[in-house]
């Protein structure tokens, strides 16, 4: 059993149940060819598996960023928008990704908690990476737009760990595209 392996079935598991105590080795042992057991000769207790599934998934959404970011097919707006649409493929597939980090910043309140800090710093890449494309576009003001984006963006997460709705990632692109259209506008001196 590889380790991608656990900790993507550890991921799916906690994005279904959550990131309470209830939550156990047992449950993320799951459908893997590994017992609770087994899983502790790598992770000694749930909040080290924790930390590594949300580390393993840090990773693959900062090498996606990545990647989109120097994907010269789209446009700066485009790569901007492009998380709604992969949201709401994961969402499809019963599968909630960021969400976690969003949780995990409420279940781990103390500032200094490992996995706080690693849920944390995963919110900050995605504010540099829109504001890196929002600088690109030559918004006016582009720190306030960012923060404005990715509250709209941590908005639709934490609804998507109540409701698990397709419908709000939707209005969440609709509200970032309006948002976006007002800071060009302004750009533009339209709103001046």
């Amino acid at each position: 059993m590889q380790r991608e392996h656990v900790l993507e079935h550890a991921l799916n598991v906690l994005e279904q149940h959550g990131l309470a105590p209830s939550t156990s080795l047992e449950m993320m042992a799951g459908k893997t060819d590994l017992s609770a057991d087994d899983l502790r000769r790598f992770w000694p207790d749930r909040e080290a598996l924790l930390y590594d599934a949300l580390r393993y998934h840090g990773d693959q959404i900062d090498a996606w960023r990545h990647q989109l970011l120097h994907d010269t097919a789209l446009t700066a707006t485009d790569k901007i928008l492009k998380r709604y649409e992969v949201l709401a493929e994961y969402v499809t597939n019963q599968r909630y990704p960021g969400c976690l980090f969003i949780a995990a910043c409420s279940f781990y309140p103390d500032a200094t908690h490992p996995v706080h800090c690693l849920a944390e710093k995963q919110k900050q890449a995605s504010w540099q990476f829109t504001h890196t494309l929002l600088s690109e576009l030559g918004v006016d003001n582009p720190t306030l737009v960012a923060q404005q984006m990715e509250l709209i963006l941590e908005g639709c997460l934490s609804r998507l760990l109540v409701k698990r709705n397709v419908h709000d990632v939707d209005s969440a692109k609709q509200l970032a595209e309006d948002v976006l259209a007002i800071a060009l506008c302004r750009k533009n001196g339209a709103l001046s």
